[in-house]
């Protein structure tokens, strides 16, 4: 994959922003303090390095996912080594990429297609609390 695939240039802009969690242990923190909202796992991970971004997802409510890049490919986007994965801490972000893999034709599972269902609706509501004159609905 080149530096200028859209989905890459969203994990640099999140960096740059410091959105996002890079690498096992950070990914580990984030979700311990509960504000991951996507873990992405890089392809070319290991099997144990998976099953612990899983865990990390399910411990703090977040969805984890593969990417179709390698940890190389990763690597040279965050400037972080090769990290196996990536935590996303914004949850605008991390629904742009999932749109963007998406949108490249990469296979998305029900569990992400729900999220991003879930995050639409909060920020339609979080839209129509901000708007100035609108009644507030109670739920």
């Amino acid at each position: 994959m080149a530096h200028n695939d859209r989905n890459l240039q969203i994990i640099g802009l999140a960096k740059k922003a410091g959105l996002i969690a890079i690498g096992s242990e950070a990914t580990e923190i984030a979700a311990r303090k509960g504000q991951t909202k996507l873990i992405i796992s890089a392809s070319d991970s290991s099997e144990r390095s998976y099953r612990n971004a899983r865990i990390n997802a399910d411990s703090c409510g977040a969805i984890c996912m593969v990417v179709p890049y390698t940890k190389f490919e990763l690597g040279s986007i965050t400037g972080r080594g090769s990290p196996s994965t990536l935590a996303f801490l914004d949850t605008g972000l991390a629904v742009t990429f999932i749109k963007g893999l998406a949108e490249a034709g990469h296979e998305i599972s029900g569990k992400v297609w729900k999220f991003l269902e879930q995050s639409a609706q909060a920020h339609e509501l979080k839209e129509d609390q901000d708007q100035p004159g609108k009644r507030r609905r109670n739920i």
